[in-house]
């Protein structure tokens, strides 16, 4: 299975811990990680490369900065978060499908399923943490219809051949140029091809505690509990600026993490 990451020399612990949950979870014996970045040096990459052992066959690629000089950033969003827009355009033209995952995700149950289920024409698989509501104001503050769902980056399935024919950079600088973003990544692949996205179960392949009280909230839904997440979740995401290895972490999700790493 292809795995894809965008990370710099300060997230490389937690990467680790994604892939380590991978390892022991995502149901396959082999898997070749594609990893972007624009600052791990040669020892760098030995190390990562070593400590990811020998079931996985990993593959660095350096970004140049300069080629998103122009696009919004902050601490909070820092340049990195478009390597994953452009992707499709980095990596290797044999390559077809790709999993993109951010590093404070971790995988509790296999990825088969996900890495079967078919595009139908979509350029992307992903999840929305938007409901209907906030839904609405997103298709109007980025001027798209009312079918098209605001993604989640954080997971996403890469049909990289319909990706590599249609998403071009200077299409995505020249409509994110002198605009107010919100969350600019999300913003940006949702307005150009939301319409685009096949949506998967966010309860499934997208998991935060956000996502988790939202649903239990809703009266109309069946409430679930931490024995379904168990049992049907694929992928948490720890989304949010509180981490379960900061130790400031609010919420109930966090216990699969300890339970994965228990010394932390």
């Amino acid at each position: 299975m292809d795995l894809l990451f965008a990370i710099n020399r300060g997230y490389t612990k937690p990467f680790l811990r994604c892939m380590t949950s991978i390892l022991q979870n995502g149901g396959f014996d082999r898997y070749r990680v594609h990893i972007l970045h624009s600052d791990l040096g040669q020892d760098d990459q030995s190390a990562l490369a070593q400590a990811l052992g020998d079931r996985v066959q990993s593959s660095f690629y350096r970004v140049d900065p300069a080629l998103f000089d122009g696009f919004p950033e902050s601490k909070r969003y820092p340049r990195q978060i478009y390597y994953r827009i452009a992707a499709p355009l980095l990596l290797p033209e044999d390559l077809e499908r790709v999993l993109y995952l951010d590093a404070d995700t971790i995988v509790i149950n296999s990825l088969a399923p996900l890495e079967q289920e078919d595009f139908d024409g979509s350029y992307f698989m992903a999840c929305t943490h938007i409901r209907k509501f906030l839904s609405r104001i997103n298709q109007a503050r980025l001027g798209v219809g009312k079918d098209v769902p605001y993604i989640n980056t954080g997971v996403m399935v890469y049909n990289l051949p319909a990706l590599r024919q249609h998403l071009r950079l200077e299409d995505v600088r020249s409509w994110a140029d002198g605009r107010p973003l919100f969350l600019p990544d999300q913003d940006i692949l949702t307005a150009l091809y939301g319409d685009k996205v096949k949506l998967l179960d966010d309860l499934v392949y997208n998991l935060s505690d956000r996502i988790l009280a939202l649903h239990n909230a809703d009266p109309r839904r069946t409430p679930i509990d931490l024995d379904w997440v168990r049992q049907n979740t694929v992928v948490i995401h720890y989304c949010g600026k509180m981490k379960p290895w900061s130790g400031d972490y609010i919420g109930v999700l966090d216990v699969f993490y300890h339970e994965l790493f228990p010394e932390e």
